[in-house]
């Protein structure tokens, strides 16, 4: 990601690493370890997120030996899954929401259609400003603020901020204000030119989210090559929204309007737009967490973004680490070498194959997984809805997961590298500038307590899987006939999520490759 890419003219590509929260487990852990991870390998290896942060490297133990974690997080999981069955019931405000959207909101104000245009016209500027210093701004990534403001605190930022305070992206979207900009030039331009297939649903999004993910891992991300991609992505916007239509591209094929809407679902604040109001939104605070369980998703496509949220995040987080670079090297290497018979340098791009097929494929796994215990969860309950409808209406219980996997991923991005900021601000393009006299503050980066990083995305992994456990309760509450039944529903569930607990903390524990190609040994080993 963006760490990756960082004053690359400067260090040894092989030299810029992740900072994982952990590092090499004590020998009891790899014990424990060992005896479990050959039977839940293909699970291990991408049904979790791996909660690291982008830096330069740094190798440390862990706090106390991995199996207290793991035995910790497990025994809390179960705990916590003994008092929801026992005493949680559907909340009356979801119960009201399935038929009216306003059930269970307060009313605490407004946003004026002045601050709204202002805050339009900022985010585009931002946009611009990216495009901009990209173009024309130094090639040193250090110094050029398009890649810290886009990748720290546009990518970043504003996503962990959304579950705070609501989707305000769909509000600033600065691609969405372009387009009212033409329109109002162009009255007819993003009139649909061809009706939105209800098939495609969200498919658009998906691929458009995985391209996102292969520039972000793969594509050695520099000033340029981003601004590039931004110009890219604004001409796709374009045509899209000039082809289906403007609402019907930003709800289903813009990425980020789908990945900040589900963002939005975990916060407490809503806000509804009022058309025909002096003022451009409403803002309501809700319970958090309710609109997870207001409307099922309603396409299979969605249930695949959501997936992908997990399981990108699970690839970046192993994609480096020794055993996953070993499986190549050690496994797939000697025997694609013996078959082929071809040399070492005529193999070598074949490992970059490896891991692009192997994120492309990384969702569907999950899906498979995740449609086993599905199946299992209605199969103990003795139900006969069908496998898809009990997917899709559970399929939104996964987004805490997803979100709380992101974050502990690179929360401490925005401490360690966006708080160089406070020196971009003066000097955008790196042109030694001192606009507003922060250039030389001092203050550049923030190195944090490993142990204190640790326990916090432990702590952070946990709570996600403990409110998806209570997501997935109520809903099998509301899909059940009767309580036991949802509760014989949701043991599968349990189950799954205790792995998904353990597999992300062994993650975190992973030792990581110095480099990504390496000269494999005689004999492959």
């Amino acid at each position: 990601m963006f760490a990756e890419a960082i004053a690359e003219d400067s260090v040894p590509r092989t030299m810029i690493s992740t900072f994982r929260a952990t590092r090499p487990p004590q020998s009891a852990a790899r014990t424990v370890l060992a005896r479990t991870a050959g039977a839940l390998a293909p699970l291990l290896a991408l049904a979790c997120g791996e909660a690291g942060a982008h830096s330069f490297g740094t190798v440390y133990n862990l706090p106390v030996p991995f199996w207290m974690y793991a035995y910790g997080a497990t025994a809390a999981l179960v705990v916590s899954f003994a008092i929801v069955a026992y005493f949680a019931g559907v909340p009356a405000a979801i119960s009201a929401a399935r038929t009216t959207r306003t059930a269970g909101r307060r009313y605490i104000g407004t946003l004026p259609r002045a601050v709204v245009l202002a805050l339009r016209i900022v985010a585009v500027f931002l946009l611009g400003l990216c495009i901009v210093a990209g173009f024309v701004g130094s090639r040193n990534t250090l110094s050029n603020i398009n890649m810290t403001l886009f990748w720290i605190v546009f990518a970043l930022g504003l996503y962990y901020l959304t579950a705070l305070i609501g989707d305000v992206y769909a509000i600033v979207n600065p691609w969405r204000t372009l387009c009212d900009a033409v329109e109002r030039l162009f009255p007819r331009a993003f009139r649909a030119r061809a009706r939105y297939p209800a098939w495609l649903g969200y498919y658009p999004a998906l691929a458009l989210y995985g391209a996102y993910i292969w520039f972000e891992l793969f594509g050695r991300s520099q000033p340029r090559s981003l601004a590039y991609v931004l110009v890219a992505y604004t001409a796709v916007n374009f045509v899209a929204a000039a082809i289906v239509g403007k609402e019907a591209w930003f709800r289903y094929g813009e990425f980020f309007a789908v990945l900040f809407r589900l963002a939005g679902l975990l916060a407490p604040v809503e806000y509804v737009d009022l058309p025909d109001a002096r003022s451009a939104y409403r803002i309501s605070v809700r319970m958090p967490f309710v609109a997870l369980l207001e409307e099922p998703a309603t396409h299979f496509s969605m249930l695949l973004f959501v997936l992908f949220t997990l399981s990108s995040t699970a690839f970046d987080g192993i994609h480096e680490t020794l055993p996953w670079v070993g499986l190549f090297w050690k496994g797939v290497y000697p025997s694609l070498a013996a078959v082929t018979g071809l040399p070492y340098l005529k193999l070598v791009n074949f490992y970059y194959y490896w891991q692009w097929v192997a994120l492309i494929v990384s969702p569907f796994i999950y899906l498979a997984i995740y449609l086993v215990f599905i199946r299992l969860s209605r199969d103990v309950a003795g139900s006969k809805v069908s496998v898809r409808e009990l997917a899709l209406r559970f399929a939104l219980t996964l987004v805490p997961i997803a979100f709380v996997y992101n974050v502990t991923h690179y929360y401490t991005l925005i401490a360690s590298q966006g708080i160089s900021m406070v020196r971009l601000i003066s000097d955008p393009f790196g042109f030694g500038w001192d606009l507003f006299g922060t250039l030389r503050s001092g203050v550049d980066t923030l190195v944090l307590d490993a142990g204190g990083v640790w326990h916090t995305q432990v702590g952070l992994i946990l709570v996600g899987h403990i409110v998806a456990v209570y997501l997935a309760h109520i809903e099998a509450l509301r899909v059940f006939p009767s309580t036991r039944r949802a509760v014989i529903s949701q043991l599968p569930m349990l189950i799954l999520m205790v792995l998904f607990t353990a597999a992300g903390l062994w993650i975190l524990s992973l030792p990581i490759a110095s480099g990504q190609v390496v000269q494999p040994t005689p004999g492959g080993g």
